[in-house]
This record gives C-alpha cells, sequence and structure tokens, in this order.
C-alpha cells in the first residue's frame, strides 16, 4: 500500500522544489510593491532584485544542487519507495518550521521599509536558489534515470 515508483518520487520532488520557487517568488514580489509604496522611487528598493538574485546564485552553487543531487540519490536507492518518501521526514520537519518563521517575519515586515528590504532579498534568494538548482531534477540521473543510478559521482549502483 501506498507504494511509489522512483520516478514518481522524483517528480513529486521537483514539484515540490518548484512550487517552493513559486510560492517565495511571488511573496517577494508583494513585499517589493509594499516597501515601494511605503518609499517610492528610492534605489534600495530595486537594488534588492540583484542582491536576491547574486544570493541565490550562491547558494545553488554551493547548497541546493548539491541537496537536489542527495536526495535524487537517496531516492534512487530506495528498495521498495513509498509515497511519502520523495523527502526525508527531517527535511520536511525543517522545512516547516522555516516556512512558520518566513511568514512570521513577513508579517513582522509590513509597514517598517529596512525590514521589507530585508525579507525581500531573503525570499528572492531562495527563489532563485530553488529555480536554478531544479535543472539536476532534469538531468542525466534524475527524474528519467533507473532505480540504483548513481547521481554524484559515487560510483553506486
Amino acid at each position: 500500500m501506498f507504494a511509489a515508483s522512483h520516478r514518481t518520487l522524483k517528480i513529486l520532488a521537483a514539484l515540490f522544489w518548484y512550487s517552493g520557487a513559486v510560492v517565495l517568488l511571488t511573496k517577494g514580489t508583494t513585499l517589493l510593491l509594499e516597501a515601494d509604496a511605503l518609499q517610492p522611487g528610492r534605489n534600495w528598493t530595486w537594488l534588492t532584485i540583484p542582491a536576491g538574485l547574486s544570493i541565490g546564485w550562491l547558494k545553488v552553487n554551493f547548497i541546493f544542487r548539491r541537496s537536489c543531487r542527495d536526495n535524487l540519490t537517496r531516492i534512487s536507492l530506495l528498495s521498495a519507495p513509498k509515497i511519502w518518501q520523495f523527502y526525508r521526514p527531517g527535511f520536511l520537519l525543517f522545512l516547516l518550521a522555516m516556512i512558520i518563521i518566513g511568514s512570521t517575519l513577513s508579517r513582522m515586515a509590513h509597514g517598517n521599509y529596512p525590514f521589507l528590504l530585508v525579507m525581500v532579498i531573503v525570499d528572492f534568494s531562495l527563489a532563485t536558489a530553488l529555480s536554478g538548482s531544479s535543472f539536476v531534477f532534469w538531468q542525466r540521473h534524475g527524474i528519467t534515470s533507473k532505480p540504483g543510478t548513481p547521481i554524484n559521482g559515487t560510483g553506486l549502483r
């Protein structure tokens, strides 16, 4: 019961990853527009975009791409995959905590121009990191690979 193919788990992991990017980009854009409404025409408002993209690109290269590969390797090595195993339970708990913290901080930022800018940078950097690292799902060892195929070059079969 609740059995799933390796491919299904990889697709669910990718969809989860993409949905996070969309949510964070939407939230960041809303906060950016609020900051611009508070202090129209300020250059600092619009500098948050390249700042968030730059920090996000660093996250892609040093954290998120590896995290995707590791998760895809873990999925490939599952002997009897279940539908809920597209991420580890610890990761999902960490994600839940990050969602609660991010939501709380965003609510606290309303009406506070500098705080809004910081939250825009955080949201844009995470959205960039998620979307920028998502190509790993479509690489040779991603969604289209066979079970047991290594992703990170470890030689595991």
